[in-house]
């Protein structure tokens, strides 16, 4: 159980980003030859794409959190001393985490009133709820990573090693 754990905590947003996107490319695809090879789509397809590419961000913020790959500027890191940038990384995670608490407790809130007046999406004509929910599953994602990253840099701080820097898009 405990490798498991440990797997999914490892690659569950990649296995749920995968499943995402190949749902998105396959379903756009057979919509295209559909539309354009029988003159006939689906009410479906579109939106059903749609609201998965909706989840697929979600998760992918999830993801660059955990590996420190999220949009940030990151040059003046470049002049400071190494126990700053960790401070500096350390308030930023924090910073993140309050917003994305904020954001939770709002995206929660914005789905209880899907519930109650019973909103439907257009074609599929079910609640919407199930693809709103997109934004505070992302968010608790965003905030289970930015936990384990303050916990991270909190005992590497305490340690004196070099932060986890994550990915850089270019160089």
């Amino acid at each position: 159980m405990k490798n498991f754990i440990r797997y999914i905590d490892e690659n569950g947003e990649r296995w749920l980003l995968l499943i995402f996107y190949a749902y998105i490319v396959t379903v756009v695809m057979v919509e295209v030859l559909r539309r354009f090879g029988l003159a006939y789509s689906s009410f479906w397809g579109e939106e059903t794409a749609r609201f998965a590419f909706i989840y697929l961000v979600w998760v992918g913020a999830a993801a660059a959190v955990k590996d420190r790959a999220h949009l940030k500027i990151d040059v003046i890191f470049n002049y400071l001393p190494e126990k700053w940038v960790a401070y500096f990384h350390l308030g930023g995670d924090i910073l993140t985490f309050v917003f994305a608490c904020f954001a939770l407790f709002f995206s929660i809130e914005a789905i209880l009133v899907e519930i109650k007046f019973d909103a439907l999406t257009h074609a599929l004509r079910i609640s919407i709820a199930y693809f709103t929910f997109a934004v505070p599953f992302g968010f608790a994602l965003v905030l289970v990573r930015l936990i384990q990253s303050i916990r991270r840099d909190i005992i590497d701080i305490k340690a004196g090693r070099k932060l986890t820097a994550g990915t850089k898009l270019f160089g």
